[in-house]
């Protein structure tokens, strides 16, 4: 969709995926220790939601989208909470980050809204470019899994995500769990932590015959 579908999503508030909570699997990795604060870019961060709950937890937070409607909801809560976030309207595959140098980027079901292989692999690109050595990304994305919906995520397989993470990151997780969203029934989906690569991914191994 483009930046003008999404605003619209937002001017009626159409938001199946805006639960006014934090994301559990977020939560969950945090207070067990896993992610501890740190500097963060949210991309598709939507009304703040994650992003201010990190900020409160002594993470430093930038949360981007490309729908200005969404950012200008961010704001507004950020206002009210009295608490530090830099929102930005930032279209993820094609504009300049804010900042750079992060040690976490987040996604809540962005990366798997680009249906093309090439998409999906300049997203991990993106990633790369802006994680510090050893920075870590976090993403939560639809998967192939669970019965038929006309609902919910878009469906990407765990080769989808291989294929567009590895030549950048490496993969280190990929677990399937459920979408936490306004939905009809529960969407399996995947969560994926990989980490910027310090040497290039080495070719499959190939025996002779």
């Amino acid at each position: 969709m483009s930046a003008r579908d999404w605003d619209a999503h937002y001017a009626t508030d159409d938001l199946p995926w805006d639960t006014g909570e934090p994301d559990p699997h977020l939560v969950a990795l945090v207070e067990g220790g896993t992610l501890a604060p740190c500097r963060v870019l949210e991309v598709g961060c939507g009304t703040g939601t994650n992003a201010l709950w990190l900020c409160e937890r002594g993470f430093e937070v930038t949360g981007i989208d490309v729908a200005s409607r969404a950012i200008a909801k961010a704001e507004q809560k950020a206002r009210v909470a009295g608490t530090r976030v830099e929102f930005a309207t930032v279209d993820f595959l094609h504009a300049q980050v804010p900042g750079g140098d992060y040690e976490l980027v987040f996604d809540r079901g962005v990366f798997h809204v680009f249906d093309d292989a090439s998409d999906q692999a300049r997203f991990a690109e993106r990633v790369a470019s802006v994680l510090r050595p050893q920075g870590r990304w976090l993403s939560l994305a639809g998967s192939t899994e669970g019965p038929p919906r006309d609902h919910g995520p878009p469906r990407r397989s765990a080769l989808d995500i291989a294929m567009a993470v590895e030549p950048s990151l490496e993969l280190l997780e990929l677990r399937s769990i459920e979408f936490a969203a306004n939905l009809p029934s529960p969407a399996k989906a995947w969560l994926m932590l990989a980490r910027r690569r310090t040497v290039p991914a080495q070719p499959s191994t190939i025996h002779d015959p």
